[in-house]
């Protein structure tokens, strides 16, 4: 069943920037955020409140991307698209590829690939984040991203450590727009028990619970085309302790990225990225990297 409806509903959301070439171009440039990892219209690493593309009341508007994030021991790619209906909704997929690297060969995995679909949607609960920037109210939404793994070889360690191939993330995100300070501050809460955000399943025998998490981004507005800004996003450590021991530890993800608009149409991300250390019992080190995303608007 779960493999039916990704069948059916990823290439419509894939097709539909492509169908939705509306003249949606009602918002600020930059306060429809990028996209994130996940697909879901925020900050590289976090979903925020707002919705994606520039639509407004009574327009349909998308965007698709590309990201690329290689780390000393690991490498990801991304590509997706999100539909957005006015400010009120938007719905996403996202579609990710992440080399193992040396990690899998010292598996006995050599050339693993584990790759990810994440289906979301997103509804504005209230609030406007350029409409109230002279009042505290933020703009707040609530989120949900359904993930499902394919995992190659790796599905029966995954298995013997209890983690599932599919989950379910539900968020919340209050997105506040100080339009005199030129700056944005997003707190998105999380509900989860995804691994290295789905890529290693979802819970484990020792903790299979959800966890609540918060994810941090600040972006401060240069002009109306450049933003700069720092995220945090805190993990949840669903195999630590395992029959590995703390080898499957999680730590938290870090950035500082800056975002270019030049029009509506096009946006560039770039972002020093900070992923902690993934797999410390085989690969010790940190995982640093710089992170690029390019995102067509309609």
């Amino acid at each position: 069943m779960t493999q039916l409806l990704l069948r059916w509903i990823a290439p419509w959301l894939l097709a539909a920037p492509l169908a939705c070439v509306a003249q949606a171009q009602g918002k600020l440039l930059l306060t429809g955020g990028v996209s994130s990892i996940d697909g879901a219209a925020g900050g590289g690493l976090s979903p925020w409140a707002v919705t994606g593309s520039y639509a407004t009341t009574g327009q349909i508007g998308a965007t698709a991307y590309f990201t690329r994030l290689p780390v000393q021991d690991y490498s990801l790619s991304g590509y997706g698209a999100v539909v957005a209906f006015g400010e009120r909704a938007e719905l996403s997929i996202a579609k990710q590829d992440f080399s193992a690297g040396a990690t899998g060969a010292a598996l006995g995995l050599p050339g693993l690939r584990l790759k990810q679909t994440i289906l979301g949607a997103k509804v504005r609960l209230g609030g406007d984040a350029v409409l109230d920037a002279d009042t505290w109210m933020p703009q707040i939404a609530l989120g949900i991203e359904y993930k499902h793994l394919d995992a190659g070889g790796l599905a029966p360690t995954l298995s013997a450590l209890g983690a599932k191939r599919h989950g379910v993330d539900v968020y919340l995100s209050a997105t506040k727009l100080f339009l005199a300070q030129s700056t944005l501050v997003n707190l998105t809460l999380r509900a989860t028990r995804a691994n290295q955000n789905g890529l290693l399943g979802f819970g484990g025998t020792a903790n299979s619970s959800y966890s609540l998490v918060p994810e941090v981004s600040v972006a401060y507005l240069l002009n109306k085309q450049w933003a700069v800004g720092v995220e945090y996003r805190v993990k949840p450590d669903k195999l630590n302790p395992s029959i590995l021991g703390d080898a499957l530890r999680e730590d938290d993800w870090k950035d500082v990225f800056v975002a270019w608009a030049p029009n509506k149409h096009l946006s560039l991300t770039a972002a020093y990225v900070d992923l902690g250390r993934v797999v410390p019992g085989i690969q010790p080190r940190r995982q640093r990297g710089v992170y690029g995303s390019i995102q067509l608007a309609y």
